[in-house]
């Protein structure tokens, strides 16, 4: 399976196009749109939330509710497009255009870069599409894929576990699980309601400042057979392929999987997850240090991903740039900004975890439909308890 994204900001919309996906996969339209509804929610998102009202529109590939087996097309309606058509336009003569270029680079953007690297005169053309506007048709992919998922009963969630200096009271995944309603009825997506407040007061204090603030928040996969994933090649290792996917997200700087950068200080004897068998249980472990991936393939344990989002770079209060007209020194370009999207980046990273979940599900159990692909994998589990 894979899958492809195209669209700019402020252009008439997001497209997405997957292939691969097994035929009569039921596809709810009410789940789909309610995953993009999340993703827009959250504590110190800015005015774009308010426009954007994103919904999904299936160009191809589904029929009554059920995939084809043939390529899913997905589109989402950028409304800010009616405010951008002279500046967005396809077609036409940009010098009879009445156009402001932009040509002040903010730190921490792609512009400066992007700029150089595609001998761009105008920075918009590289921010329209580096913008986070993307990951809204990542998480439609993502919604997909946690419709095939679901088929096998496996479930992704997340929560914030830091903004700035305030941190929350780890959960485990079975608390997580249970206690879900609390998170998704955050405005931080966090379980702890006393962390959760005095993150909430942060974020106001950053906007007043014109500041903005990052975190840390975790995506955890649950139901997961053991064996999907390779050690085969390096390529193929499940951890490797999640973490490029988390770290692939705009303005995450940094994944870990398990105990992460804690276990490099602990010794083996309290790192590693001791192994155990019962009869009708099978193997099994107490512990889960290691994240629910050995040997870059899943292990049957939750799998965990911490992942840390710095402070989104477009500040009210705009640090020091250098115009590229004239190389003269400038404060950057305000466009409009968010004082904090952890609590979204979290939604979108369940999307890129379900994902790549959805894709080693596939090249596992194989199958050109999905009853192939439950028969295969139910045959797997037999296998499994036999042993």
């Amino acid at each position: 399976m894979r899958f492809l994204t195209a669209g700019e900001s402020h252009g008439p919309g997001l497209t997405a196009i997957i292939e691969g996906l097994p035929a009569n996969l039921h596809i709810s339209e009410t789940r789909l749109n309610q995953e993009l509804h999340r993703r827009q929610q959250g504590y110190g998102r800015g005015g774009r939330m308010q426009i954007e009202k994103d919904k999904i529109e299936v160009l191809s590939g589904l029929r009554f509710g059920k995939t084809l087996g043939s390529p899913l097309t997905l589109q989402i309606t950028n409304r800010d497009y009616a405010n951008w058509r002279e500046q967005m336009a396809p077609f036409g003569d940009v010098s009879e255009a009445e156009i402001k270029r932009v040509t002040k680079p903010r730190p921490g953007h792609a512009d400066l870069t992007g700029a150089l690297k595609y001998e761009l005169q105008d920075i918009r053309d590289v921010l329209e599409r580096a913008s986070a506007r993307e990951t809204a048709a990542r998480v439609a992919v993502g919604a997909v894929a946690k419709e095939l998922l679901a088929v096998f009963n496996i479930q992704i969630y997340s929560y914030v576990q830091s903004i700035g200096e305030i941190k929350a009271m780890p959960v485990s995944p079975q608390e997580l699980a249970q206690n879900y309603v609390q998170v998704e009825n955050s405005p931080v997506r966090c379980p702890d309601a006393a962390a959760a407040a005095q993150m909430m007061a942060v974020i106001d204090r950053a906007k007043a400042q014109g500041d903005s603030l990052g975190g840390v928040f975790t995506v955890v996969a649950m139901g997961l057979p053991p064996g999907l994933g390779s050690y085969v090649h390096w390529d193929r290792k499940l951890d490797g392929r999640l973490a490029a996917a988390l770290m692939s997200i705009q303005a995450v700087k940094g994944v870990e999987i398990g105990d992460g950068f804690q276990a490099a200080a602990r010794p083996g004897s309290l790192v590693h997850d001791e192994i155990f068998y019962e009869q009708g249980k099978g193997y099994f472990r107490r512990t889960n240090h290691a994240g629910g991936l050995e040997g870059g393939m899943t292990n049957g344990e939750p799998i965990i991903c911490r992942v840390a989002m710095k402070p989104i770079p477009t500040l009210y209060k705009p640090l020091t740039s250098v115009n590229m007209e004239d190389h003269t020194p400038f404060v950057a370009t305000v466009e409009r900004s968010d004082a904090c999207a952890v609590p979204a980046a979290a939604v979108v990273g369940e999307a890129a975890v379900a994902w790549e979940l959805a894709v080693a599900l596939q090249e596992k159990f194989g199958g050109d439909s999905i009853e192939e692909m439950l028969a295969n994998y139910h045959a797997y589990c037999r296998r499994l308890a036999a042993r």
